[in-house]
């Protein structure tokens, strides 16, 4: 993979999506070219559980893969999870695939919610729109995220993201070959 000239394909227009593929893609290919497509996860608005939230970027790798006819396809998918102590934690997931079928998956970097939040999302809310309510600003899942208000700007949504994706291409990267 290292050398190659790739097609990557984004199954999202989510800029901070995108700057932690193009981040991670930079490092892997030395001439790749990145396009992104709005693509379904086939679960719901606000993934619950680590095994829904994978489901999802899997599903958007495969889609966006096939709808672009790219190389490689790369689904980023967030949600929340139940976590020790009974908190309720952010989770991210992105998945690769490639025109053999070959998959990968990888997890970002989880953080605990704070229990007002927890509150409200155990009653139906979706993480982004319930953030964008409180702080009273729009599209933060676009940007800085969750992390970015709970750590107050010391850590971004493309930074969490990016080991995610990074870990996804593992499984295609094969270096004993």
């Amino acid at each position: 993979m290292a050398g190659a000239r790739a097609r990557l394909a984004l199954g999202s227009t989510n800029p901070a999506k995108r700057a932690a593929v193009e981040r991670v893609a930079a490092a892997l290919f030395p001439a790749c070219q990145l396009a992104t497509v709005d693509v379904p996860s086939g679960v719901p608005a606000q993934p619950w559980s680590d095994e829904e939230t994978a489901r999802g970027a899997l599903a958007r790798a495969e889609a966006a893969r096939a709808a672009l006819d790219a190389d490689y396809g790369v689904g980023i998918e967030s949600g929340v999870a139940e976590g020790p102590g009974g908190r309720l934690y952010a989770v991210s997931w992105a998945a690769a695939v490639d025109r053999a079928g070959r998959t990968g998956l990888g997890a970002s970097e989880r953080f605990a919610l704070p229990p007002e939040l927890a509150v409200r999302l155990r009653a139906g809310a979706e993480l982004g729109p319930l953030l964008d309510e409180l702080t009273g600003a729009r599209g933060l899942s676009r940007r800085q995220g969750a992390v970015g208000i709970l750590t107050q700007g010391r850590r971004d949504r493309a930074a969490i993201l990016e080991p995610a994706v990074l870990h996804a291409f593992v499984a295609l990267l094969e270096p004993w070959r």
